[in-house]
């Protein structure tokens, strides 16, 4: 039995939304967690500092050790929900590709996990992104390939031409 998903994908690249209709389309009650749940649970100190996590105005995204260490705490905290029996779906922004991935795998112990990569050509991402207005400019062109470098995928989904709900159906298809 799947135990965890976990999506990764470019910033607008519609993993927020393949999560919600997740929660909509899945027969048992999953919990939804993204990272930037845990950007906004730092403290402003790191959101400020070379220590924290840093967005450059052309949309580069920096991460220091502080943030690493708390990173690495909250993965650990839902390893350990996913293992105490709640089902959990991780939208995530593997910022250092195939790196990013290797620090979940180091944590996940022998969880079942669904690994899927939510793709969106850059273009149509930065489109949303502006649509969104709360993500600084650059961002989503910068991710929508660097997110993906390095990392195996159980299931691929693309939202450049497909709804959420419809990808989610996807990937249901493929939760055990």
């Amino acid at each position: 039995m799947t135990q965890m998903i976990v999506l990764n994908g470019g910033s607008s690249s519609g993993k927020s939304g393949i999560v919600r209709c997740l929660q909509s389309v899945l027969p048992d009650p999953w919990l939804a967690f993204g990272v930037d749940t845990l950007v906004d649970a730092m403290p402003a100190s790191l959101l400020t500092s070379d220590t924290g996590i840093e967005f450059a105005p052309d949309g580069e995204v920096v991460v220091g050790p502080g943030f690493r260490t708390l990173e690495a705490a909250w993965i650990e905290g839902l390893v350990a929900m996913a293992g105490a029996g709640a089902r959990i779906v991780v939208d995530e922004v593997f910022l250092g590709g195939g790196e990013s991935q290797q620090r979940w795998l180091r944590a996940l112990g022998g969880l079942r996990v669904l690994w899927v990569g939510v793709r969106c050509d850059g273009a149509v991402a930065a489109g949303r992104e502006t649509a969104r207005g709360d993500r600084v400019a650059g961002m989503a062109a910068s991710q929508a390939d660097m997110v993906h470098r390095g990392v195996s995928y159980d299931l691929e989904v693309d939202t450049t031409h497909t709804e959420s709900m419809e990808c989610a159906r996807i990937i249901a298809a493929r939760v055990g």
